[in-house]
């Protein structure tokens, strides 16, 4: 078997040769010459498992999807954004007008780490969220891009296959509050983080219908339902913040052929 067929056969639970071996996001896509300081994989200690992966691994290759063009969005347009370096790390600062209120977000990604570390998050009080259920929803009415899938899917071959990487509602609006703010309000403010949901929603669900029938047959991941696992939050809210959103995300790539991973 091919590795690309082997793992065709396991979403599709067929016979293999034996079992499918991934090394998550070691996918046989990661750059080791580029001149980026905040690309960590041109460490060389880290080439020798990029080349174990590359030869002996069955490659799940992820991409995010996106727009020909973003359409613009409220959210985009109310923002200002800086950035500086200090210390050798990239400090980004987003700011958010809406009315009189000022909203503000501050991350840091430093030289030799994978991670951006939120120092500041967007939302820290139940009258942010208000202020930001003012705005619009983003808008998922513009052309889905393709191109990249279709590069990353010829680079790949037989060596394995493509994954679409895509958030769901809970993961965009948890990721909006640092997490002793989220799971507080998660908890005691659901009402509020329900319509906050169905904000994220409004975007999230048309973006993966058309991005599942752009890209019919594909294996998806879903990031976010592990913002409401134990121990930040119990079952109870995990089936209302992940069951209820996630569903239709669900049958929307099931519609077009393809596999859901969450």
């Amino acid at each position: 078997m091919t590795r690309r067929e082997r793992l065709m056969a396991t979403l599709n639970g067929r016979p293999v040769d034996r079992p499918a071996v991934s090394f998550y996001e070691i996918d046989g896509t990661l750059d080791v010459h580029s001149p980026d300081p905040f690309n960590i994989y041109t460490d060389p200690s880290w080439h020798p498992l990029i080349a174990l992966a590359e030869e002996k691994t069955d490659l799940i290759a992820r991409r995010g999807p996106a727009f020909v063009v973003a359409p613009q969005n409220e959210l985009d347009t109310a923002t200002e954004t800086t950035v500086e370096y200090r210390n050798g790390s990239r400090i980004t600062v987003r700011t958010t007008r809406i009315g009189s209120r000022v909203l503000s977000r501050r991350d840091r990604r430093d030289p030799d780490v994978n991670t951006v570390w939120h120092e500041e998050h967007l939302l820290k009080d139940v009258d942010d969220v208000e202020a930001l259920l003012q705005l619009e929803p983003a808008s998922a009415a513009g052309e889905i891009d393709t191109a990249p899938f279709e590069r990353l899917e010829a680079e790949i071959g037989d060596r394995g296959i493509v994954m679409v990487d895509i958030a769901d509602p809970l993961c965009r609006a948890a990721s909006m509050f640092a997490l002793d703010t989220f799971t507080i309000i998660a908890m005691t403010e659901r009402q509020l983080f329900h319509r906050l949901l169905e904000w994220h929603q409004a975007f999230v669900q048309p973006f993966c219908e058309r991005v599942a029938q752009a890209l019919p047959g594909l294996l998806w991941r879903i990031v976010g339902p592990e913002y409401a696992s134990e121990p930040y939050l119990p079952p109870q809210l995990f089936r209302e913040y992940v069951t209820d959103y996630d569903r239709p995300m669900v049958d929307a790539i099931h519609r077009h052929r393809g596999f859901a991973r969450i």
